[in-house]
């Protein structure tokens, strides 16, 4: 059965060092979702240095399973390349789960960018060889773009439908985050990073992960 989750991750007030975490941890997520059979799409607006937060969907049958066990504080050691010689190596940012979007998105179908490509990713021999996977990118009416892979099954019409529906819940996902911080509702989840035992722990500029 396919589950969906979102979480949204987090640089807090930290500097540029912790946006560019949040840029590697994003990669991280992407490379390790894939090992689990889990879609990720992502949300982010680019800001210097990298991004302060980004709204991520996971979906598929692991995607509750990997949400779990990647939530919590993420310590980044590296020496700063922004600031040589600054004495700082620990960067922090956060993994929080993002409560379900209570409002929908709707989008027009005619709007959306949609290319057949071939499946890709896990599955070996047994891997699909046609071009039924989608890519569908979406520009939303204040310039935001949104962009999803689904190669979930080996009918393109099936995974078409799905990119609609990704798009409309990581449409909705990053909607519901931005209300909220206008709202202050969230400035507890961006202002108040726990810095104490990080959940994952990664070291320099490979972000090689150590725990």
């Amino acid at each position: 059965m396919s589950g969906r989750e979102a979480l949204l991750l987090s640089s807090g007030n930290g500097p540029g060092e912790c946006r560019q975490a949040v840029g590697h941890l994003l990669s991280w997520l992407g490379a390790k979702a894939t090992q689990y059979g889990v879609e990720l799409d992502i949300a982010t607006r680019d800001a210097t240095h990298g991004p302060a937060s980004a709204v991520v969907i996971l979906s598929g049958a692991r995607a509750v399973e990997w949400a779990c066990a990647v939530k919590g504080t993420v310590l980044w050691r590296c020496q700063s390349e922004l600031r040589p010689g600054h004495k700082r190596k620990n960067w922090f940012v956060q993994i929080f789960h993002l409560p379900a979007a209570t409002d929908a998105v709707r989008i027009d179908p005619a709007s959306v960018e949609m290319q057949a490509i071939r499946a890709g990713g896990p599955g070996g021999q047994h891997q699909n060889k046609t071009s039924s996977a989608i890519r569908a990118r979406w520009t939303s009416a204040d310039g935001q773009v949104y962009a999803v892979v689904v190669r979930d099954t080996r009918s393109q019409h099936q995974n078409r439908r799905l990119a609609m529906e990704r798009l409309a819940a990581l449409a909705a996902a990053e909607k519901a985050e931005a209300d909220a911080t206008r709202k202050g509702k969230t400035w507890m989840l961006h202002g108040q990073l726990q810095r104490g035992e990080p959940r994952w722990t990664f070291e320099g500029r490979q972000f090689k992960v150590v725990k």
